[in-house]
């Protein structure tokens, strides 16, 4: 019993907390509660015939992982490594990944209130954000870390 309560503590602490990254000058926000860990550049292991967004898989830990680059996932050009790099690692409905972002910048309070789903949003060249938070006079572009992983490409040519 005491176990479920401090779940739900845990889940209450996390709900409306972001953790924002940058590529290049564009600021995005992921929900904490995805976030496992943030870790370092490692040695990826490069795996034939997918997507080129997928840079590999890693061992960390004992746990293998798939890795994807989120600048090749949004289709921007490819930027070297450098010691900003950073893995976040995810977890959804236990399947974890690794994301490549050029840097971590912080967590962040978003109330809902705070949160607008524009229709805009909902075309199919932004199917990976579900929502823009406002932070003061800033705004962060909100992923959808679920569609973000597991969405196949639906403008493949064949």
């Amino acid at each position: 019993m005491a176990e479920m309560v401090n779940e739900e503590l845990d889940e209450d602490t996390q709900n409306g907390r972001y953790l924002t990254f940058c590529l290049g000058n564009e600021c995005y926000g992921l929900e904490i509660s995805h976030v496992t860990e943030i870790i370092g550049m490692q040695p990826i292991t490069e795996v034939p015939h997918l997507p080129e967004y997928v840079c590999g898989i890693i061992n960390l830990r004992g746990k293998i992982i798939p890795v994807i680059d989120v600048r090749l996932r949004f289709k921007k050009p490819f930027q070297e490594y450098n010691d900003r790099t950073c893995i976040i690692v995810v977890d959804i409905n236990d399947m974890a990944a690794g994301l490549i972002v050029d840097r971590v910048s912080e967590v962040l309070s978003i109330d809902d209130a705070d949160i607008v789903t524009p229709q805009e949003l909902k075309s199919a060249h932004n199917r990976y954000t579900k929502g823009i938070g406002k932070v003061e006079d800033d705004v962060k572009l909100l992923l959808d870390c679920r569609r973000l992983l597991l969405d196949q490409d639906v403008d493949r040519q064949y």
